[in-house]
């Protein structure tokens, strides 16, 4: 079952997900922002990367604060965190969503966006990719940039 707004209240007041306030509490979602810390793909050292024997990326660390931002080059791909932790009980699973806005400017997330029950301690990793041709997108630490929904079911072992 899909949860609505008195149940996600219920959740953030449990530290289900930490660092949302009640502003970012929607109908159905609740929208998540950027965290500080990002991983930029290392275009100096190119190599092939095997599905089989699941090679790293070789990425290199950027932190955000308040007044450093990041562009994303058009076709760009970086690895992002939210700033907000997730804490799921057993009976409850989540799925991150990009907010609709950020794909209107060409900011793209990749499909790996669900959160099992029982994952706890963790921000959400992002895959976010700048799909325009010509176009640069500036990000920074707190912007809002997607919302996840969470649903109830029986709880697993």
């Amino acid at each position: 079952m899909l949860l609505s707004y008195n149940r996600l209240c219920e959740l953030v007041s449990k530290n289900v997900i930490t660092g949302v306030t009640k502003d970012q509490i929607n109908a159905s979602s609740i929208d998540i922002t950027l965290g500080r810390k990002l991983l930029v793909e290392n275009i100096d050292n190119q190599r092939i990367v095997s599905l089989r024997q699941r090679n790293a990326l070789q990425m290199d660390e950027v932190i955000l604060n308040d007044d450093v931002q990041m562009v994303l080059a058009p076709g760009q791909f970086i690895l992002a965190q939210s700033e907000q932790m997730f804490n799921l009980p057993a009976n409850i699973s989540a799925e991150y969503k990009l907010k609709s806005s950020m794909a209107r400017m060409g900011l793209e997330h990749l499909t790996a966006g669900w959160c099992d029950a029982g994952w706890n301690g963790s921000v959400l990793t992002l895959e976010l990719k700048n799909m325009t041709q010509s176009h640069f997108i500036a990000i920074r630490y707190g912007d809002p940039i997607g919302q996840v929904v969470f649903f109830e079911h029986d709880a697993v072992p």
